[in-house]
C-alpha cells in the first residue's frame, strides 16, 4: 500500500503545480486586463476633455440660441395672427356696413322709381287707382 501511495503522490504534485501555474497565469491576465482598462479609461477621459466637452459647450450655446429664436418666432407668429384676426374682423364689419348701406340706397331708389311709376300711371290714366296700388304692392 505504501508503494501505491508513492505512485499516486507524483501525479498529485503535478496537478497541484499545474493548478498553481494556472492560478498565476489567471492573476497575470487579470492584472493585464486591469492595466488595459485603466489605459482605456484614461484615453477616454482625454478624448472627452479634448473633444467632447468643447463640442458639448458649443451644442449647449446653439440650443440656447435656437430656443431664443423659437421664442421670438412664436411671439411674432402670435402678433401676426392677432393682426390678421383684427383685419378680418374689420373687413367683416365694413362689409356688413356697406351691404346695409347699399341695401338702404337700393330700397330708396326702388321706392322713388315705384313712386314715379305710380305718378306716371296715374297721369296717363291706365287703370284705376286701386289697380295701380295693388300692382305696386305686388312688386315690392
Amino acid at each position: 500500500m505504501e508503494g501505491n501511495l508513492g505512485a499516486i503522490s507524483v501525479p498529485l504534485w503535478i496537478v497541484a503545480v499545474a493548478s498553481a501555474l494556472q492560478t498565476l497565469i489567471l492573476i497575470g491576465v487579470l492584472m493585464g486586463a486591469l492595466r488595459a482598462y485603466r489605459q482605456v479609461s484614461e484615453k477616454l477621459a482625454e478624448v472627452q476633455a479634448r473633444q467632447i466637452d468643447p463640442l458639448r459647450g458649443q451644442v449647449e450655446r446653439i440650443l440656447v440660441d435656437v430656443q431664443a429664436i423659437a421664442s421670438r418666432l412664436n411671439t411674432q407668429t402670435e402678433r401676426v395672427d392677432h393682426a390678421i384676426s383684427g383685419t378680418i374682423d374689420r373687413v367683416d364689419e365694413t362689409t356688413e356696413r356697406v351691404k346695409h348701406s347699399v341695401r338702404d340706397k337700393v330700397a330708396q331708389a326702388t321706392g322713388v322709381v315705384m313712386g314715379l311709376r305710380a305718378i306716371i300711371m296715374s297721369l296717363l290714366g291706365n287703370g284705376s287707382r286701386a289697380d295701380a296700388s295693388a300692382e305696386a304692392a305686388g312688386r315690392l
